[in-house]
């Protein structure tokens, strides 16, 4: 895919393994905050203040870590606080890319390609580019591109605007801490690592992480309606993304197919209800999902896209 080296786009895709062949994520190098005030927030670099209409955020409908600010951004009602555009549902030589026009076009500049907003704010930028893309409209800069921060931001920094419940309750944060920890390790990334994997090794430690957090969650959900008790919060939402593309991507694009997340006599109802509320429907697309990872040549080199399978989420959750 493809990343920046000093402001030049390189052929080197930037995917880091061990020497035991562990798939490993590289850190997302742009940190700053926004915050009610403009002061630091916890990377320590302030000057960003929350402002109706000063920031645009760039997602792709495919990528998970994206998805959850999608949803975040509904739920949260700032849709007309924060502006949004989607990348292109596919990527080229070049990474993410926009159309010229249409829903996939870059509303700010006309860009081409994703890699042009990264050096448009930092012209020597090297790493990954990614998304979601927190964009200072003001400071012409990218505040911040690490999912888990700009969600924060969403929930806490917009108040003056928000509306929609807090997802970060001061009382139930080391709850949501320690789930959003095993969950990312063992989840959110824990597929990755298993369809990353390059040797058997890697592949079963992933894969065997994976089934054992999901079999605690199943536990969990049988006690309590959500993951922290009886209040949706921020660790559900962080779990979403990857259990909403599970079935249709992971279990064969990734080999994580020990069970179906509609083998899960809790966890699949609890993921209908959370499609189901408002807004969150419209965020989700299955068929790109699918199309996005059966499209990785190294996975699935007939490039193939299985016809299957059926998911009707839209089924009565029965979660009175």
């Amino acid at each position: 895919m493809g990343m920046l080296a000093a402001g030049q786009w390189t052929d080197d895709d930037g995917r880091q393994s061990d020497s035991g062949g562990h798939y490993r994520r590289a850190e997302s190098p742009r940190r700053a905050w926004v915050t009610a005030n403009g002061a630091p927030g916890p990377s320590g670099e302030g000057g960003y203040i929350a402002e109706k209409g000063r920031y645009h955020l760039y997602v792709a409908v495919g990528c998970p870590w994206a998805h959850r600010t999608m949803i975040v951004r509904k739920l949260k009602k700032l849709e007309d606080v924060i502006s949004l555009s989607c990348v292109a549902p596919r990527r080229g030589t070049q990474g993410w890319t926009f159309d010229r026009d249409g829903v996939y076009a870059d509303p700010l500049f006309t860009s081409e390609h994703l890699h042009q907003i990264y050096t448009r704010g930092h012209p020597d930028y090297t790493g990954r580019v990614t998304v979601p893309v927190l964009w200072d409209k003001a400071g012409a800069t990218i505040v911040n591109n690490e999912s888990s921060e700009i969600i924060r931001m969403l929930n806490g920094a917009f108040d003056r605007w928000a509306g929609g419940p807090d997802l970060y309750p001061l009382a139930l944060r080391q709850d949501i801490d320690r789930w959003n920890a095993r969950i990312y390790e063992t989840v959110n990334n824990g597929v990755y690592r298993a369809g990353f994997a390059k040797t058997q090794t890697a592949y079963e430690h992933a894969f065997d992480a994976l089934f054992a957090t999901l079999d605690a969650i199943e536990e969990q959900l049988g006690r309590t309606r959500y993951l922290c008790g009886d209040q949706m919060t921020e660790a559900d939402w962080r779990l979403f993304p990857t259990l909403v593309r599970f079935d249709v991507a992971y279990v064969g694009a990734f080999k994580c197919n020990k069970k179906r997340i509609v083998d899960y006599p809790n966890l699949w109802p609890y993921l209908r209800e959370l499609y189901q509320l408002p807004g969150v429907a419209e965020t989700v697309d299955l068929d790109t999902y699918k199309r996005g990872y059966y499209s990785l040549s190294e996975r699935n080199p007939s490039g193939i896209i299985p016809k299957g399978p059926s998911i009707d989420l839209t089924q009565p959750h029965g979660r009175a």
